[in-house]
């Protein structure tokens, strides 16, 4: 397949047929901007846990759910049995919030075959399938994953490309927030957005817990971008709903792409990186 985004019907016949696919839940506790009620109950039948919020996440530092090391990544990766080949199915308890950046670790990381459920848990129970009461424990394996680096990139990288705006950087939040008219919700960030950066909320990309159709994509982002070829840097608040854009540009073919892994938790509380309203 070309595109990153599977329905419960595709993955459920995976399932049936018993092909070798890995699901893994990527929910998280964190209340995402606009993001429905969580559904807590049961999980997708096989699935394994994909915790980036406290498990592949980097546990020494002070920003939360920040891209682990390749070393801890593939240590923690061989716990659910990935290896290079694997193909994976990411998906969230609420829609398609959380699982987008799950899907962008795993990219990350150079595996190939790697796929969002569109719509998440809601949508499997919707469709009518079953679900399991608990996680699945996967068999050890020994991946040896390598970590592009273009894929989540620091403040002083971001910072660069906005002196320079040889990068289109997106933000992913609201306008309300990007323009600095509200207070931001984590305590001790500063209000507003990068310099030379736009907006484009996440929740624009959204409709009823799915991504809007490819029509409705291309035109967002043509509006940034007439050039595929472009790099485009996609910001949030704390590096979450950025890869819901990023999802949507590898959708309408855009692959020159990479997140602020910090995003607007480490900017906002920087207080020697600049700031505009």
């Amino acid at each position: 397949m070309t595109q990153p985004i599977v329905s419960p019907q595709w993955l459920e016949q995976q399932l049936d047929a018993n092909n070798d696919i890995i699901v893994l839940d990527a929910s998280i506790e964190f209340q995402i901007p606009l993001e429905p009620e969580k559904d807590k109950n049961g999980v997708i039948p096989g699935a394994q846990r994909f915790d980036y919020d406290n498990v592949f996440c980097d546990p020494d530092s002070s920003l939360p759910h920040m891209m682990p090391t390749e070393a801890r990544f593939n240590e923690l990766a061989s716990k659910l049995g990935l290896t290079e080949n694997s193909t994976i199915v990411v998906y969230d308890n609420s829609g398609t919030y959380a699982s987008p950046r799950a899907w962008w670790m795993l990219k990350a990381m150079g595996l190939s075959e790697v796929y969002v459920l569109s719509g998440g848990l809601p949508a499997w129970k919707t469709a009518g399938y079953d679900c399991d009461e608990d996680y699945s424990i996967g068999a050890p394996t020994s991946p040896s994953l390598s970590l592009d680096q273009h894929y989540f990139l620091s403040a002083e990288q971001v910072l660069t490309y906005s002196e320079k705006q040889n990068a289109h950087i997106v933000d992913a939040r609201s306008l309300a927030r990007f323009k600095g008219e509200v207070k931001e919700p984590r305590e001790g960030v500063r209000s507003g957005h990068i310099p030379n950066s736009v907006c484009l909320p996440f929740a624009e990309l959204i409709n009823n817990g799915t991504l809007k159709p490819l029509e409705d994509l291309a035109r967002l982002y043509s509006a940034i971008s007439a050039s595929k070829r472009e790099h485009m840097v996609f910001s949030c608040g704390s590096g979450v709903t950025a890869c819901i854009l990023a999802l949507g540009a590898y959708i309408c073919g855009y692959h020159n792409l990479s997140v602020y892994d910090g995003s607007w938790t480490e900017w906002g509380q920087r207080v020697d990186l600049p700031v505009e309203k």
